[in-house]
């Protein structure tokens, strides 16, 4: 088969994309990933096939422009930002995408769960679709929080009420996206969405998370499927200076790949270690200069990229954003956190840490080199902070992932595509979601 791929352009929704690809394509399947021209080097590299796509709205240079905008940016105004660049995204995809797509004679489609473009083209092709959830699952119901907010999960009433505002608030920040894919779908004479749950595939959703870091859920639909981080040894290669761990314990730490920028964070966790007995590891992508790195206290060991996996399986500690490619990353491993949550998503998934027991949570707005300090310490020797992050390690090893997710879509999409075959079952909710979008 030829799968096409349809992905927020990002590093963090682009490597599970490429293990994803890099095991369907080890079974001899075709995978095909389509967006704008600056992004071809670093899908290549993940060894997928690519495809330029948007170059007269997205021309070369843009988008790293529009990343180092995003990278100055935290709290709502960084939010903001990124709704606006996802509205123009989408509307490229569906304007100049959907084209080249047909063009390329795909046989079905991958689709982000936040990219709400792809279902829409697979509905106009008349191809089928999957939706992989490399971030945490969009899937609404009223116990459980909108995944921006650092809310618990809590079936009290008011929590109830408080997270029916909280998704109303998402539907009118998000309205220009749903406005934009609307005006397709009308221009197409596709049936309007009365819900945006309905631009979910029906066949399968695929999330990286596990049933042990994500909330209590009781209205799944039947076609959701936890599989765990999407891992495949990538094609790249990498070097790290091995020789520089000390022996003393490792405490590891990276803002990820859009907020690497923020030296204020990494000089505190610096500061907050350097009188403990640790090593620091800051993996910065390419944040700090070389004269900011002098200039932190304790000698850590600063690198622009690590071998993420390797270096956690010597870790004792992780400092992280909470981003969820880290942060799984970290479970994977057996690792606990602590973590400082910047935005987007990032408050939620700080928030599921703190309720699995996997770590301790600061908010930016209360960072403090004391502070942080007192959770480094805590985690450390208390270890109940490990073992709670080791019940969520075995639910990862138990769960499949790459491996399982490729099965899943080859049971389903192998036979969606040669005719004749039953139809799959289709995806119903357990029960009625009492908080579904307007």
């Amino acid at each position: 088969m030829h799968f096409g791929v349809i992905s927020p352009p990002v590093p963090g929704h682009i490597h599970p994309f490429g293990s994803l690809g890099r095991e369907l394509s080890a079974r001899g399947h075709r995978v095909t990933f389509f967006h704008v021209p600056d992004l071809e080097s670093r899908v290549l590299a993940e060894g997928l096939n690519f495809v330029p796509i948007g170059a007269d709205s997205h021309p070369p240079g843009s988008l790293s422009a529009s990343l180092a905008r995003l990278g100055q940016l935290d709290g709502l105004a960084a939010l903001r930002f990124t709704i606006g660049e996802v509205c123009k995204a989408t509307g490229m995809m569906l304007r100049d995408g959907l084209p080249v797509i047909a063009d390329h004679q795909v046989d079905a489609l991958l689709v982000d769960q936040t990219e709400a473009a792809g279902a829409t083209i697979a509905e106009r092709l008349g191809i089928p679709f999957i939706t992989v959830c490399n971030a945490l699952a969009l899937n609404r119901e009223a116990g459980v929080p909108p995944p921006f907010t650092a809310w618990g999960p809590n079936q009290g009433v008011f929590a109830r009420i408080r997270n029916r505002f909280g998704y109303a608030m998402s539907n009118r920040a998000l309205d220009s996206i749903r406005k934009s894919v609307a005006g397709y779908r009308s221009q197409w004479n596709l049936a309007a969405y009365d819900d945006p749950e309905a631009s979910f595939s029906s066949l399968a959703q695929i999330s990286q998370q596990v049933s042990a870091f994500d909330f209590p859920r009781r209205q799944l639909p039947q076609c959701f499927h936890y599989v765990g981080p999407l891992r495949v040894p990538s094609p790249r290669q990498s070097s790290f200076p091995w020789e520089k761990l000390d022996g003393r314990p490792l405490v590891y730490a990276s803002l990820g790949t859009l907020q690497n920028g923020k030296e204020r964070i990494f000089r505190s966790f610096a500061e907050a270690c350097v009188t403990l007995p640790v090593q620091l590891v800051i993996a910065h992508g390419g944040g700090l200069d070389e004269r900011a790195a002098a200039s932190f206290p304790g000698a850590p060991v600063f690198v622009n990229y690590a071998p993420q996996l390797e270096v956690l399986s010597r870790a004792r500690l992780t400092l992280t954003h909470a981003g969820l490619n880290t942060v799984l990353d970290s479970l994977s491993c057996g690792v606990p956190m602590v973590a400082v949550p910047i935005t987007y998503e990032q408050p939620a998934i700080a928030c599921r840490i703190a309720w699995s027991g996997a770590g301790r949570v600061i908010r930016l707005s209360q960072l403090s080199v004391p502070r942080l300090k007192n959770a480094i310490e805590d985690v450390l020797a208390n270890p109940a902070y490990t073992e709670r992050a080791r019940v969520v390690q075995r639910s990862i090893r138990e769960s499949g992932g790459a491996k399982r997710a490729a099965d899943l879509i080859e049971q389903l999409l192998v036979k969606e595509v040669s005719p004749p075959v039953p139809v799959p079952a289709q995806c119903v909710p357990a029960e009625t979601d009492s908080c579904t979008r307007p």
